[in-house]
C-alpha cells in the first residue's frame, strides 16, 4: 500500500477524490482514506502543517495500515536562486533545520537516535517521481529539502539554510515524516512544487501560487500510482 501524506487539504483532496471503494478511518486527529486508484492500494491523509503533526500522522499510518512506502506531497519555498516558483523539487535527502543542540557540542540539525543530520530518501521512488515529472514537461530540481516549524519568509533565513545545509527547498513536514519512516524502515520520498521564494514576498506569492503548485504535485503522484499498476502487471506476467 502506498501512503500519501500532505499537510493541507489542497495537497491531498484530489488524490482522495480519485480513490475508489474508499474507507475512512479517524486516528490521531487525522482522517485516513484508504482504497484503490488504478487497482493500486492507496492511503491518503491530511496531516496539518508542522513537524509534530506530520510525525504523529506518519507513525499512526504505519501502525494502523499495511504501508509499503510513504510519499510526502505538497508545496514548498525556494531556498536557491535557480529554484523558482512552479519548479518541482524531489528530495535526495531531508533535514530538520530547527534542531539546535550546538550548545552541547552537536552540529546544527543533528538528530539523536538516527545520529545524522540528513536523512536520505528512497532512490527508487525518487527516481521514478523525477522521470514522471520530466516526462510531464516539468522543470525539476533535486537536492536537500529542509523542514522546520516556521513558514519561511525571510531572506536571511533562506540564505542560511542554503549555505549551512545546502538546502534548495523549505517546508514544514518532510523531514519529520522522513525521521519516522527511517526509524520504522519504511521507504519514503518527498515531492514539492515551489509556491514562493521563501523571502519577504512569500506572504504575497504563497496564496497566489499554492493551488497551482499543489495541482502540479498531485498530477505527478497520480501518474506515479498509475506507473505502479504497470509494474504490478509486468510482475504478474
Amino acid at each position: 500500500m502506498i501512503g500519501i501524506i500532505g499537510a493541507m487539504d489542497v495537497e491531498v483532496s484530489a488524490i482522495k477524490n480519485k480513490i475508489t471503494s474508499p474507507v475512512s478511518t479517524e486516528l490521531a486527529g487525522c482522517t485516513f482514506v484508504c482504497g484503490y486508484i488504478d487497482d493500486v492500494m492507496v492511503c491518503a491523509v491530511q496531516c496539518n502543517p508542522g513537524k509534530v503533526n506530520a510525525a504523529l500522522c506518519a507513525q499512526a499510518m504505519i501502525d494502523k495500515f499495511d504501508i509499503d512506502e510513504i510519499i510526502n506531497v505538497g508545496v514548498g519555498c525556494s531556498l536557491k536562486k535557480d529554484v523558482i516558483v512552479k519548479n518541482i523539487v524531489i528530495a535526495e535527502d531531508v533535514c530538520q533545520y530547527d534542531i539546535d543542540i550546538t550548545a552541547l557540542g552537536e552540529p546544527r540539525g543533528y538528530i539523536n537516535g538516527l545520529n545524522t543530520i540528513k536523512i536520505e530518501t528512497d532512490k527508487q521512488i525518487s527516481d521514478q517521481l523525477a522521470r514522471i515529472a520530466i516526462n510531464s514537461g516539468e522543470k525539476i530540481r533535486r537536492g536537500t529539502v529542509a523542514s522546520g516549524d516556521t513558514f519561511i519568509a525571510n531572506s536571511e533565513l533562506k540564505q542560511f539554510l542554503n549555505e549551512h545545509f545546502g538546502a534548495i527547498c523549505g517546508e514544514m513536514e518532510g523531514a519529520a515524516i522522513g525521521h519516522v519512516c527511517k526509524a520504522n524502515n519504511i521507504p519514503f520520498a518527498v515531492l514539492r512544487s515551489v509556491s514562493d521564494g521563501g523571502d519577504e514576498n512569500a506572504q504575497i506569492d504563497y496564496p497566489t501560487f499554492k493551488k497551482i503548485a499543489a495541482e502540479k504535485s498531485t498530477a505527478i503522484i497520480l501518474k506515479y500510482i498509475a506507473s505502479e499498476k504497470t509494474q504490478i502487471e509486468l510482475t504478474l506476467d
